[in-house]
């Protein structure tokens, strides 16, 4: 199975992304992460370093791919996770989709593209080209993370869109959402009323995932020490556990931007419970003029 993990960017993919690939590994499965992100930090709370990546890695053969060896890019991490980055092109030059292809490329030349129960696409940010979206074209399942914001809900949305873009031509389906460091989530219902999606599970506001990327480590590994936080790793592995049922998934419809903006914009203007500060028409239209 293999599954792509999308959201806005700082929303804490990676720190989900970790937690729930060693989930996975507890319940009895070979896990790949891959890590597709300039930054190649998806893999640090696992290994607790910034491991070489695959671009790296290439440049320093001079693209030879029959002198690169599996340990030279597949590095262990924590529960047993094996754990790549692909690395990316300069700032302001290349293409991240080209990057996805030449690991994919490698991993397949070096056996081991197959050779998992579970391969876990760590992928930045929101979708603004194909190259973003490259690693839906090797999924068979979506998993988008966003909290309870309008920013994070009109990402997901647009990540919605290039799901259902890349089903046409790939088994691709889109397994739900995940919320994350949310208190709330008036906003998630409202969208999910509007673009029906399962909500796979909705993690609260628990600082110490804050702080566990931080420390470099996973929550399962902090549990050791701090035996309180076995709670927190029960949601990573509710998650696993619909992740391995091989729900049914869902090819989704976006809401247009506009019509979405509307539906949402409301509860800002209007917070259920007066629990958070109003924003003025102004406020919402400028920040959606930034999206």
């Amino acid at each position: 199975m293999k599954i792509a993990v999308y959201g806005k960017g700082g929303i804490g993919k990676s720190t989900t992304s970790c937690n729930i690939s060693v989930a996975l590994a507890r319940r009895g499965q070979k896990v790949l992460q891959i890590g597709c992100d300039p930054k190649h930090d998806s893999t640090f709370t696992l290994t607790g370093f910034l491991i070489p990546t695959i671009i790296d890695t290439l440049q320093s053969k001079d693209y030879h791919y029959e002198d690169i060896w599996p340990e030279d890019v597949i590095h262990k991490g924590y529960g047993g996770v094996d754990c790549v980055e692909a690395g990316g092109p300069p700032a302001g030059a290349g293409c991240g989709g080209y990057v996805v292809g030449e690991t994919v490329k490698l991993l397949k030349e070096l056996n081991a593209f197959y050779e998992y129960d579970i391969i876990l696409f760590d992928v930045l940010g929101d979708v603004v080209c194909g190259g973003f979206a490259a690693p839906l074209n090797y999924a068979d399942y979506c998993v988008i993370i966003t909290d309870n914001g309008f920013d994070a809900l009109f990402a997901a949305n647009r990540i919605t869109a290039s799901i259902r873009e890349k089903a046409r031509t790939h088994p691709l389906r889109l397994a739900g959402l995940v919320g994350n460091r949310t208190s709330r989530r008036d906003l998630i219902n409202k969208y999910v009323e509007a673009c029906p999606m399962p909500v796979i599970e909705v993690l609260p506001i628990i600082e110490d995932i804050r702080v566990s990327r931080v420390k470099g480590k996973t929550l399962f590994e902090m549990v050791g020490s701090e035996p309180s936080l076995n709670y927190v790793c029960n949601y990573y592995l509710g998650i696993a556990d619909q992740i391995l049922s091989q729900p049914e998934g869902i090819v989704p419809k976006e809401i247009p931007d506009r019509e979405l903006f509307s539906l949402l914009s409301d509860l800002y203007l209007n917070p259920i419970g007066g629990g958070g500060q109003k924003k003025n028409k102004k406020e919402i239209l400028l920040g959606f003029t930034r999206i």
